[in-house]
């Protein structure tokens, strides 16, 4: 979660003034600031590739754009988005939504509105495919690896290491050819050292362990009742897509190394999808030539169970509206006589007062806090 105030936090649940702002970028220089608007949201997606998007509506025809470099053109403009707080004694404090490359402008050349939708930088590294065959090959360690092939795409890009004790493991020789994906080259880079990497919020690269449901650490508290947050909760459970078994295999040719393999169940006695019960059994293969041992595959497998059974029990709730909520926050949910942890997959941050917030959760566990 982004850090934020107490005070900020407290005052998330009473009455407060919200406040909003979208400043307008062309080629690094501020061309438009404060842009009117009156309504949007941007949501924040662990399932997407572009982990933040901005939809925007400007009732003005008069941005409409005409010319190439106008405020919303497409043309490399973007939006620089962020919403806070402004305290009774007229003091604010902001929270960064985003950084969004404007990608589909639209309206009504004489009455408006104009609609507006943008992506985070994500988005410039997926249009960059490959037009030459590319190597990992002395490139060094999965962090270098990773930037290198961004900054090639966008050669001021920040790229953050927030790896616990900032990791950058040897990274395996694999080649991609022509045409591929270079951001898929790059999230396969960081699923190899069991990391991930997102556009944030600060429209930095970064590059996080693999958020840990049970482990990891409480950004948010969401409770019902007097003084809580929680607006209205709904719980559904489902079997598609459910995997009860992941099978990672990894085999590179290029590094000489011997093809090496490893297994993950749902074991877990109280589990309802556990392996070999009433459930049944269901296997999900996965591979990657950038897994060179065992243990790079167990942790492969590992990961990739969690979210094939996550889907088996999914959360969605509406609360009072919290921006500086992450994609990969790990929150407390209180409600109907339960405390579950869950890893926040999706969330909607409306951009004005009267926009709901919502939020999707994945893989609820019984938290024994006090």
């Amino acid at each position: 979660m982004y850090p934020v105030s107490t005070t900020f936090l407290k005052t998330l649940a009473t009455s407060h003034t919200m406040v909003a702002r979208v400043d307008a970028y062309y080629a690094g220089q501020l061309v438009r600031a404060n842009l009117p608007f009156d309504s949007g949201s941007v949501t924040v997606d662990r399932g997407s590739k572009s982990r933040r998007k901005l939809s925007l509506t400007v009732s003005d025809p008069a941005l409409l754009p005409w010319g190439e470099t106008d405020p919303l053109a497409p043309y490399g403009q973007q939006l620089v988005v962020s919403r806070g707080i402004r305290y009774t004694n007229g003091a604010e404090e902001w929270v960064p939504l985003g950084t969004f490359r404007i990608d589909n402008p639209s309206g009504d050349a004489h009455f408006g509105p104009v609609t507006v939708s943008g992506t985070t930088m994500e988005s410039a590294v997926i249009d960059d495919k490959f037009q030459v065959p590319t190597t990992t090959r002395g490139m060094g360690g999965c962090v270098d690896a990773m930037t290198t092939l961004i900054r090639q795409t966008l050669p001021d890009a920040v790229v953050t290491n927030l790896t616990a004790g900032n990791r950058n493991p040897p990274v395996a020789v694999a080649t991609w050819d022509a045409g591929n994906d270079r951001w898929d080259a790059i999230t396969q880079i960081a699923r190899a050292m069991s990391a991930e990497i997102y556009v944030d919020a600060q429209d930095r690269f970064a590059i996080t362990d693999l958020p840990d449901v049970v482990n990891d650490a409480v950004a948010w508290d969401i409770t019902e009742g007097e003084g809580g947050n929680l607006i209205s909760s709904a719980r559904s459970v489902s079997r598609t897509a459910v995997c009860n078994a992941v099978v990672a295999s990894g085999e590179n040719t290029a590094s000489g190394a011997a093809p090496v393999g490893a297994t993950a169940r749902d074991t877990s006695p109280t589990s309802p999808t556990r392996w070999g019960g009433p459930f049944g059994k269901v296997t999900k293969f996965i591979s990657s030539a950038l897994w060179l041992t065992e243990g790079d595959c167990q942790s492969a497998a590992n990961f990739a169970l969690f979210d094939a059974i996550a889907p088996n029990v999914e959360t969605s709730l509406s609360a009072l509206p919290n921006p500086a909520v992450e994609g990969n926050d790990i929150i407390r949910l209180i409600h109907a006589g339960r405390k579950e942890r869950y890893l926040v997959q999706s969330v909607g941050i409306p951009l004005t007062a009267d926009g709901d917030f919502s939020v999707s959760l994945r893989g609820g566990k019984e938290d024994e806090a006090p």
